[in-house]
């Protein structure tokens, strides 16, 4: 087995397109499709009102009124560079050598393996820009941002600097209000809040309110919750059931519960989870933004070289894979530059609903 013919970025890129089929994706991939451009700089603008302003009246066989581009603000970052490798040493290639003889039981299990530490890097590369979606749409106290710190670099980026998002779509409940009060709780009157101020604002209709499952077991014992579900269906209960409590907040609220309790686990190797307890998210329906992939070096620069190749997966995550001479190993890396956008932020409603 000639391993540099075998373990090649076109085909990690294969492997990896057959496997990430039977995975479900991630929530952020449809709310923020990829888009690719070249360079670091990104730069998109926001709508600051979201209603259309009037066409202005104007006499016959006369110079049409030009409009300024009022009502959105432009926003510039630096898109940030991640990238991790993988190495297959000369013991590796030892073992590999035994995949040769096609009865010994190991060698399924090693050519698996070979694989699996570049899909990890893979899914670790798909993590990053969830894991920034999830910080603009569940901003910790609504300060709308990202921020992500290891290995001595620091992307922290502000997408409210003035804070006029916080001001008019974060909602903080009192602890009297709190959900985790289940008497005193009403989920209804707090989506409806937030619905109507994203509504006078921008003319947008919030459609959807996410959330993890401690968020909403805490909703559906509200008393609140109950008491509608009684005088709606008649029948008394001390539990309700998941679709019974989705049934409530779509009959009264008109929105779609939508859980989401995917993890992941950071730099630490810290098990953390996307969507944090005691935040709803309120959104409209539609893309809310884009993911925006640069070009790596590794694409830039190691497609034409000899002791290299690159492959290309989700949209802007770069495989490159080098082969060394002395020692003799072959190291898999992933990179991507990558950065959300995020156009419709004033569409959206964030509540957090525990102190």
């Amino acid at each position: 087995m000639n391993l540099k013919e075998f373990f090649t970025a076109d085909a990690i890129a294969a492997n990896w397109a057959e496997v990430s089929a039977a995975q479900s994706p991630y929530l952020g991939a449809g709310l923020f499709p990829p888009r690719k451009k070249a360079g670091l700089d990104l730069t998109w603008l926001k709508g600051s009102g979201g209603l259309p302003v009037s066409l202005a009246p104007s006499p016959f066989d006369a110079h049409a009124p030009l409009r300024n581009p009022i009502g959105f603000d432009q926003l510039e970052a630096e898109m940030p560079f991640f990238r991790e490798g993988f190495r297959l040493t000369e013991r590796d290639r030892q073992e590999l050598l035994r995949a040769a003889n096609a009865s010994d039981p190991y060698a399924q299990a090693m050519m698996e393996h070979i694989f699996d530490g570049v899909y990890d890097l893979i899914a670790a590369a798909n993590v990053v820009p969830e894991r920034m979606i999830c910080q603009l749409l569940f901003p910790a106290d609504g300060n709308m941002g990202i921020s992500i710190k290891a290995n001595g670099a620091d992307y922290t980026y502000q997408y409210d600097a003035d804070g006029t998002w916080k001001s008019s779509n974060y909602f903080a409940l009192e602890s009297d209000a709190a959900w985790s009060n289940a008497a005193a709780a009403d989920p209804f009157l707090n989506f409806k809040t937030a619905m109507d101020a994203v509504r006078t604002r921008t003319g947008s209709e919030i459609t959807t309110a996410i959330m993890n499952t401690n968020t909403f077991n805490l909703m559906a014992k509200t008393d609140a919750l109950k008491e509608r579900f009684l005088s709606a269906s008649g029948a008394a209960r001390a539990f309700l059931s998941d679709d019974e409590v989705r049934a409530v907040v779509k009959n009264t609220s008109r929105l779609q519960v939508a859980l989401y309790d995917r993890m992941y686990r950071d730099e630490s190797r810290t098990a953390r989870a996307f969507v944090p307890d005691g935040y709803v998210c309120l959104i409209p329906d539609g893309a809310l933004g884009a993911t925006w992939y640069g070009t790596t070096p590794e694409e830039a620069d190691l497609s034409a070289a000899q002791n290299a190749d690159v492959a290309v997966v989700n949209t802007g995550v770069a495989i490159s894979r080098v082969v060394g001479e002395h020692p003799v190993n072959i190291t898999a890396f992933a990179s991507e530059i990558v950065l959300p956008s995020f156009e419709r932020m004033d569409e959206v409603a964030v509540l957090k609903v525990c102190p």
